[in-house]
């Protein structure tokens, strides 16, 4: 179907056709030599993970030193993802997409760009992301989930957090120059 570039430079939503009949479903996620081309390099995953998060869950905006291709697999969940490549015009904005089992899309997210989930509804979001780099856990930087300059429209109010999550530091903090404070 198509790998297209949303409003932030480097991130691109994968959309696949779902061939559908009594016995199931059958989706390509993502064909390489389109990705290739869309985004332009070749990205060589070296690690696969799966993620899995219970209602009212929100992992919020982290920023490892990896390219990154998310795909949710049950549930429904809502990503918000934030440009913080302070040399970049796009430095603050923010990109929301909204995913679903019964229409799941994959997600490329290029290093550099903060990315979060957040649980939509009362069934649990697993989801499967491969990146090009190996964690170590000394890439743990991240940006608070209520931060009022990127302002992001939750669909909740009081979400699950992670010890980390809740003293995530605020954009300005991290980018001062970027604000003029």
């Amino acid at each position: 179907m198509s790998v297209r570039e949303l409003s932030i430079p480097g991130l691109h939503l994968v959309e696949r056709a779902t061939q559908r009949d009594e016995r199931g479903f059958f989706r390509e996620v993502v064909r390489w030599n389109e990705l290739t081309e869309a985004i332009g390099f070749e990205f060589q995953p070296v690690q696969w993970n799966h993620s899995s998060s219970a209602p009212g869950v929100l992992r919020a905006l982290h920023a490892e030193a990896w390219n990154k291709l998310v795909y949710p697999i049950t549930g429904s969940m809502f990503a918000a993802v934030a440009d913080i490549r302070p040399e970049l015009p796009t430095f603050g904005q923010v990109e929301t997409i909204t995913f679903s089992a019964e229409e799941p899309m994959a997600l490329f997210i290029p290093s550099g760009l903060a990315n979060s989930i957040c649980v939509v509804g009362d069934e649990p979001v697993h989801y499967l992301y491969l990146v090009d780099s190996y964690y170590d856990g000394s890439d743990t930087r991240a940006v608070a989930w209520d931060d009022p300059d990127l302002a992001i429209d939750w669909p909740l109010t009081a979400p699950v957090l992670s010890d980390r999550d809740r003293s995530n530091p605020s954009l300005r903090e991290l980018f001062p120059e970027r604000f003029g404070d």
